[in-house]
């Protein structure tokens, strides 16, 4: 496994990263297709053997309960601490990026997780009610507590991620090391401006859904596995653009065909060829890990990127808030 430095930090990580949003207790409000303790355990377990050292979850994930899986599935494999690298979120809680909201949740996510500090701490969203200079000063401050290594930013506008760099900048606080973006070969949206935004500050890309929720796994649209049919925020995703984007598919069908690859190799090959540090891969099958490490063997040929990418239309912002 080839580990790569995660911008401008110190952390070196894998590119395939363990999503557990697939991990948590089942919850009728939430995600019905999470997988239970023993399950996870055999999928970290799985992608430790593989090489595989970065986990991310949040603080929201199944009520909380996905950290506390993927702690549990940490602790139990043996692995050194300061071998993973764990990363967890904050925002979708009360007070969202408040001093105190922050203060208070990773406390919570350090007590569920059973560890004593996360690697990388990720701002879910933007907030829209509390002024950058406090989240700023209140994320800066859990880097000099050692309760954090590095901060990462998701989700958002370009501007916004440039205010909230510029202020940590001018007040000497710790910055945003990584983006933890919506990427993927069906929604390239931030190509426009937060991708150049993160460039300009040496920020690594690590985004989610490089597999649009699976859309760009198989040929049809819509299958019958049990996520398929019950995630919702799927479909607010994708569906809305379905027959523009089943084009885009059928290149990565021919081009998968062409090289004797799966869907899902070639689709995270583009991300690769796209200079993405690492990109979450949010399995409920250990297996789907195998796929994502052989994926890292093929090269995509400037011409390949081109064809797969050229017939991309604009679409309707999804992810920043």
């Amino acid at each position: 496994m080839d580990y790569k430095k995660l911008g401008t930090s110190d952390l070196l990580v894998s590119p395939v990263c363990v999503g557990c949003m697939s991990f948590g207790e089942r919850f009728a409000d939430f995600h019905e297709w999470t997988l239970n303790q023993d399950e996870t355990m055999a999928v970290v377990k799985h992608a430790l053997d593989l090489g595989i050292n970065f986990f991310d979850t949040a603080n929201c994930y199944a009520h909380g309960t996905s950290e506390e899986f993927l702690g549990r599935a940490i602790k139990a494999s043996g692995v050194a601490r300061d071998k993973v690298v764990i990363a967890t979120k904050v925002y979708f809680n009360e007070g969202c990026l408040s001093k105190a909201a922050i203060e208070r949740e990773i406390d919570g996510s350090l007590k569920r997780l059973g560890m004593d500090y996360v690697d990388l701490y990720i701002i879910h969203r933007f907030d829209y009610n509390t002024p950058i200079a406090e989240t700023m000063e209140a994320l800066s401050s859990l880097v000099d507590k050692g309760k954090v290594r590095a901060l990462g930013a998701s989700a958002m506008y370009g501007y916004q991620l440039m205010k909230m760099q510029q202020v940590a900048k001018d007040n000497g606080w710790h910055q945003f090391a990584s983006m933890q973006n919506h990427y993927n070969l069906l929604y390239r949206e931030d190509e426009r401006e937060l991708i150049p935004v993160c460039h300009e500050w040496g920020m690594a890309l690590a985004p989610y859904s490089p597999l649009a929720a699976g859309h760009l796994c198989r040929t049809q649209w819509d299958s019958d596995s049990k996520r398929s049919r019950t995630d919702k925020m799927a479909r607010e995703k994708y569906d809305s653009a379905e027959v523009t984007d089943l084009l885009i598919i059928g290149r990565v069908v021919e081009l998968a065909e062409k090289y004797g690859v799966k869907m899902s190799q070639l689709a995270l090959a583009w991300l690769w060829a796209k200079g993405v540090t690492a990109t979450l891969i949010g399995a409920t099958k250990a297996s789907h890990y195998d796929d994502a490490v052989k994926a890292l063997d093929i090269r995509l040929k400037a011409e390949n990127v081109k064809y797969l990418e050229e017939l991309y239309t604009p679409h309707k912002i999804v992810g920043a808030l």
